[in-house]
């Protein structure tokens, strides 16, 4: 007799299985028996859309009813992979997806189609024909997507703020060693998760250029007219982000801009035929692609209207919502906590003054005490350099009227500094929103902190220096303001959906709540003394990386010996992250390989991934010295048998997740102090990789979580940097008296990897010997050390496995629940609004 649950089971099987044939028949327009596998992903797609659709609206009409205070935030990337797998995942549909497609495979074989049921995919293989959204490009982006799934599934009432970015930031291909950009049309043809919110009601407007009206003499700070040159339309796209197993879905809500102007006939009937449509397409291109390349004036330009673009259309959508829900706009900071993801949509503060005194008719300090109380500002960079700034003369012609706003903004609070600090010029100076110099800037960060009325790093170490370093000023005049939210990343996507061996393994062992609870994790550490559970701990390891050596051989034509150590860096590239000082040790080791001093020694594939601005040409070459260091060693036999280095291009989400399960080593080596936190560490280690690293970014806060006998650190401490600096540091000292390290670099200057061009790669030693701002040098001894323990370490596998236990089970700390969860007490101040079932049941 069959049990209940498994009737039910079937029930909604068949249910699933009709749903497909009807997407397939009345969607996609074909039978079953004359489906491309095209087809088949778009009728999956629109069948457990259509599961997410009645919970969205559901969620939707609740909100509405119960009115809670609302999250939004507002970011300018959401790096979000692929949806269907997580889809089925959030809405616990994995089992019954399937039995219906081997049911279906079934059906066709039963009815005469062996041919056609042969080629039938399964879940995973449909999968894989999603393109990832072009929504994002790195950490930022992929912990605003972590950020929207744990909000979720904590059952939080939020909205996501975007663009919908046409084209993303590019394609990667590594053509004759060098990194060449293609572009990447996620679009090219449409995504069936997105629904069009194109109704006139639905629209708004977003006003550029121009210039603004009052009568002389009127100050700043009194109502104004801005008359526009340029109109563009912003329309809404949503997309449904589901929970994990509860019934709340929530909205990803992504900006297109579309003219407000018509094709011009006349123009068209006249022959002008390019005019006819050039006006419609310069307003179109905001929202065109991610990261237009900001080397020329234009492209600042551009990146500028996307993000008042973005601001702009959301605020409106907000204040709409709260009209709608009968709420007085007073009341806004008690029904709407809005985060500024980065200093991105710091705009949006200016915009808000801009909306209460112009259009409303407030006072000033009515207007800025609702602004200050309903923007919170998350920073991720302590680097100075990188913080956002504008030219003065670019956003008075952009954006006249806001440039207007934030003189005034500045003087306001450059009166209270004086007011604290009296006669202290410096002071009023470092902390002016406005930057003096040839060219007057606005610092966006001081607009953020200033206009916020929270302030947050993303790591504990990042936090610190952010009072003690770059904002010093600031928190010395608003300590209430700062406070620190770790990152984290969803366990859902990261581990439960990466890595199904190992979820499986875990779930098998301690039960299925860690998937909502990572804490549950450490019911792990007992099973460390375990040696079955060590056993198959390490075979799920090994597993993963025959499956990631599938991966390199099908896209850089590369074996890789699986039972080597598999030491990997996956991250944008760039100077601080320092896949530099990786490279060195490669060379090295390949140094020592050839003179033979390595003795026994442990076989290690050195794996690296990520793309380099268009525009930043050193990224560009360390790429192309990479990939000329992986044919060198390659075409070496005394060598290539113990080590081979790997490029794998075109890093995203969907890479990502074949690569953290099949990875033994992390490569963590920013220089102290200057990554803000970092998500990859988190990523590699949920997935039971072990870390090398400087204490930089969460690593601090990890080796405290996992022990320090259970994580590799090395090199100089941000305070050690500091004073290496004061001190007078100098690279050279490095090269003259480390033999093996100018060995290395000699080779890179001379040559030797680029043979048919022999100085193509000494800008890059150049750089390293003559300043090198993020001491490569300094650390190259302490790092080839400990990589040396990395080896020894790995040598004991039994040990290694220990580790690696361990290390998922002290997890805990590094959940975007968690982060989340911070959020929403500490900083919005809201609180779950669980979504009822119609029969009056939740989830």
């Amino acid at each position: 007799m069959k049990s209940k649950e498994h009737v039910v089971n079937q029930a909604l099987v068949n249910h699933f299985i009709k749903s497909f044939q009807n997407r397939l028949h009345y969607s996609i327009g074909r039978d079953i028996n004359s489906t491309y596998p095209g087809d088949r992903f778009k009728a999956m797609a629109y069948a457990i859309r259509d599961e997410m659709i009645d919970k969205w609206l559901h969620t939707q009409v609740h909100y509405y009813k119960a009115n809670p205070k609302r999250v939004y935030y507002l970011s300018l990337e959401y790096l979000m992979g692929r949806t269907l797998g997580n889809a089925v995942m959030n809405l616990g549909m994995q089992e019954v997806v399937s039995e219906g497609l081997k049911k279906i495979k079934q059906d066709l074989i039963n009815s005469g189609h062996e041919q056609i049921a042969r080629h039938f995919e399964d879940l995973e293989d449909l999968e894989d024909l999603e393109v990832d959204a072009g929504l994002g490009n790195g950490g930022l982006g992929r912990l605003a997507a972590c950020f929207l799934d744990s909000m979720a599934t904590m059952e939080l009432p939020a909205y996501g703020y975007g663009i919908r970015y046409e084209y993303g930031m590019f394609e990667q291909r590594i053509e004759n060693h060098a990194q060449i950009e293609y572009p990447d049309n996620w679009l090219s043809k449409g995504t069936p998760w997105e629904l069009a919110r194109d109704e006139v009601q639905e629209e708004y407007k977003v006003y550029f250029k121009g210039h603004v009206h009052a009568p002389p003499g009127t100050p700043n700070y009194a109502p104004k007219i801005w008359q526009p040159d340029e109109t563009v339309v912003a329309v809404c796209y949503d997309h449904p982000v589901p929970g994990f197993e509860v019934e709340t879905v929530n909205s990803l809500k992504l900006w297109s801009a579309r003219s407000s102007k018509d094709f011009n006939l006349s123009h068209f009937n006249a022959g002008d035929y390019t005019g006819a449509i050039v006006e419609k397409h310069q307003s179109e291109v905001i929202s065109k692609v991610l990261y237009p390349n900001d080397q020329n004036i234009k492209g600042k330009e551009l990146r500028l209207m996307q993000q008042y673009f973005m601001v702009s259309a959301s605020l409106q959508d907000i204040l709409v919502r709260l009209e709608r829900c009968g709420d007085a706009l007073e009341d806004l900071p008690l029904k709407a906590a809005v985060q500024l993801n980065d200093t991105h949509p710091s705009i949006a503060i200016v915009e808000l003054m801009r909306i209460l005194i112009d259009d409303k008719h407030w006072d000033w300090e009515k207007a800025w005490d609702i602004t200050t109380h309903t923007f919170a500002y998350t920073n991720h960079t302590v680097l100075p350099e990188a913080l956002e700034k504008w030219p003065v003369p670019m956003l008075e012609y952009i954006l006249p009227r806001h440039m207007e706003l934030i003189y005034e903004i500045n003087q306001r609070f450059l009166d209270k500094v004086s007011v604290t600090f009296p006669a202290d010029w410096d002071r009023r100076s470092r902390m002016s929103i406005i930057a003096e110099g040839q060219e007057k800037q606005v610092r966006m960060a001081h607009l953020a902190i200033v206009g916020s009325y929270s302030v947050n790093g993303v790591a504990e170490l990042h936090s610190r220096l952010l009072k003690s370093g770059i904002f010093k000023d600031f928190y010395e005049i608003f300590p209430s303001k700062f406070n620190n939210k770790t990152n984290g990343i969803t366990p859902r996507r990261w581990l439960k959906h990466a890595n199904p061996l190992l979820s499986d393994l875990i779930t098998s062992h301690i039960g299925p709540s860690w998937v909502k609870d990572l804490s549950e994790l450490s019911k792990l550490e007992p099973l460390v003394k375990d040696a079955q559970f060590r056993a198959a701990w390490a075979e799920v390891k090994q597993k993963n990386k025959e499956r990631l050596e599938k991966v390199i051989v099908e896209q850089c034509r590369i074996r890789v010996n699986v039972s080597s150590i598999f030491d990997v860096q996956v991250k944008r590239i760039h100077e601080y992250k320092r896949q530099l000082l990786n490279l060195l040790h490669v060379i090295y080791l390949y140094n020592q390989l050839r003179s033979g001093k390595l003795k026994d020694f442990i076989p290690r594939t050195v794996i690296f991934a990520g793309k380099a601005a268009p525009g930043y040409k050193l990224a560009k070459d360390i790429i192309a010295l990479i990939s000329r260091v992986s044919h060198q060693i390659s075409h070496e036999l005394l060598v290539q048998k113990y080590l081979s280095v790997v490029f794998l291009p075109n890093y995203g989400v969907s890479l990502a997740e074949k690569i953290f399960p099949g990875s033994d080593l992390s490569e963590q080596i920013s220089t102290a102090g200057m990554e803000a936190s970092g998500t990859g560490n988190m990523k590699f280690a949920l997935n039971g990789s072990l870390t090398i690293g400087t204490l930089d970014g969460a690593n601090v806060e990890m080796q405290e979580e996992f022990g320090a006998e259970n994580i590799f650190i090395f090199g100089n401490t941000t305070e050690q940097i500091q004073e290496l600096w004061a001190r007078g540091y100098n690279p050279r000292h490095y090269y003259e008296t480390d033999p093996d390290l100018k060995q290395v670099l000699d080779q890179i200057a001379n040559g030797f990897f680029s043979p048919s061009d022999p100085s193509h790669f000494k800008p890059i030693v150049d750089r390293l010997l003559n300043g090198d701002p993020f001491c490569v040098l300094a650390d190259f001894r302490a790092y080839v050390e400990c990589q040396a323990r990395v080896t020894e370490t790995y040598r004991d596998q039994d040990l290694w496995t220990q580790m690696s236990i361990l290390n998922v089970a002290r997890m805990a700390k590094f959940s975007s629940d968690r982060t989340i969860k911070q959020y929403a007490e500490e900083i919005w101040q809201v609180s779950p609004s669980p979504v009822i079932r119609a029969g009056g049941d939740k989830t």
